[in-house]
């Protein structure tokens, strides 16, 4: 009898270890083809990058650099990439300092109606792209902005400001305030407290969200075209235009190195959270 149900016992194990493992081994293979299914549009424009041919094919007749190549010669690309990146430069700097500010604001701040505050500054996440566009479009039509480079930088900055919002409010709320206050209490003055406390903490948070805004305004289309008009032509629209008249695998040497740029600025962001999240635990386990 004993035996017996010892040999039950064990199948019975057996089997639910192999379910278990099945289970995982199906769920990992959902996963993989999910990701897949995300992933293979952005590995078809990388082959057509490099095909030979005189329109976008996939797959390609032959590989060639042609069009790397035709990129680089092409005034009008080089001008808009420059424009761009030289744009979402000056969005990153100036939605760092908003942003920090206003984090620091709504997380140390006694303000009325924070929550309103806050909603309203997170507000450009939640409205769709389009409606934003038309409400700076007509505002920008009085005050003559249409076609500089600074509206667009104006209107990137509102868009971009939430990302290091959320990046400095998340890192505010994690370290411990009493730092700030065993400063305060040994002579150091509001300005001093902020510089070699409160700043150094919150540096990885800052640096995340400027990364993200700089994403944010190097692939931003939508409000770049109605507001760019013919004078500051960013590389988004410049990529609806070609993409419009023309149908060159140039686009595709174009789209790869936004793609790159893009996961580069994404990994980065994601190595500093981890690293933020790593000093906040060793900063538990200290108090503890």
């Amino acid at each position: 009898m004993t035996r017996t149900l010892a040999k039950e016992m064990s199948g019975a194990s057996r089997i639910g270890w192999l379910t278990r493992n099945l289970g995982s081994v199906l769920l990992e293979l959902a996963a993989g083809l999910v990701m897949l299914f995300l992933v293979a549009p952005i590995l078809v424009i990388v082959v057509v990058s490099f095909s030979s041919a005189n329109y976008l094919s996939f797959p390609p007749p032959g590989f060639s650099l042609r069009w790397y190549a035709d990129y680089l010669d092409q005034p009008g690309w080089v001008h808009a990439t420059i424009l761009s990146i030289w744009t979402a430069a000056c969005v990153t700097i100036i939605a760092s300092i908003l942003g920090t500010a206003a984090a620091i604001g709504l997380v140390r701040g006694r303000l009325p109606a924070k929550r309103l505050l806050n909603a309203c500054i997170l507000s450009p996440l939640i409205v769709p792209g389009i409606v934003v566009a038309i409400g700076v479009y007509f505002f920008y039509v009085q005050i003559g902005l249409i076609g500089s480079p600074l509206a667009i930088i104006a209107a990137h900055s509102a868009l971009a400001a939430p990302f290091v919002v959320l990046n400095v409010s998340a890192t505010l709320y994690g370290f411990n305030q009493r730092l700030e206050q065993a400063a305060q209490n040994l002579g150091a003055t509001r300005w001093q407290t902020f510089r070699y406390i409160t700043l150094p903490i919150v540096k990885p948070g800052i640096v995340a969200g400027a990364l993200l805004a700089f994403v944010t305004s190097f692939d931003e289309l939508i409000v770049a075209l109605f507001v760019s008009g013919t004078g500051a032509v960013t590389l988004p629209r410049k990529m609806w235009d070609s993409i419009r008249f023309g149908l060159e695998p140039t686009i595709a040497s174009v789209s790869v190195l936004t793609i790159v740029v893009s996961v580069l600025a994404f990994l980065s962001a994601e190595l500093l959270r981890r690293r933020t999240l790593r000093m906040m635990a060793r900063e538990s386990q200290s108090e503890a």
